[in-house]
């Protein structure tokens, strides 16, 4: 299966009281990542982190919306020195939404790997113009194909 691996810093603020990653800030981490793997920015990207095809530039054509967001945390996320491996792939190509998985693992290096938290993001894409929803691209689909996989299952309870 082909995954991003999207390396994403922990800050010193995303600390709680309990001395590991808040929730609201690990929702922070996610987007930070998907921003970094799916939008397209002037700055030169690295293939095995990005399949950047979004334009992310103010005034741009398109938006994304978030339709659902679920996540398992599996260990807590203490502060780390080196990024986290954030691995990111698409477990539903839709018409125009797509769902984003993440697997957020210890740092790339650090043995044995630890996985802290399992998260899925289903979004939408919308034309700013109109606020509507508007259909994946070709262009945008031939990017995404290639780290189409299995979505992410979650433990209910």
């Amino acid at each position: 299966m082909a995954r991003l691996h999207v390396p994403t810093r922990v800050r010193w603020s995303d600390l709680d009281g309990y001395r590991h990653v808040n929730n609201a800030s690990m929702l922070r981490l996610l987007e930070e990542a998907r921003i970094d793997a799916f939008w397209s920015s002037d700055e030169t990207l690295d293939r095995s982190t990005s399949a950047a095809v979004l334009d992310g530039s103010p005034g741009a054509d398109t938006m994304t919306l978030i339709a659902r967001q679920e996540l398992e945390y599996l260990v807590p996320i203490p502060y780390l020195r080196a990024p986290l491996d954030v691995q990111i792939w698409i477990g539903r190509l839709g018409g125009a939404s797509l769902e984003v998985c993440y697997e957020v693992w210890s740092p790339i290096g650090v043995e044995p790997a630890q996985l802290f938290t399992k998260a899925a993001t289903t979004i939408v894409l919308v034309e700013t113009a109109t606020d509507r929803p508007r259909r994946i691209s070709q262009r945008e689909r031939s990017a995404w194909e290639p780290y189409v996989d299995e979505p992410l299952t979650f433990r209910r309870r």
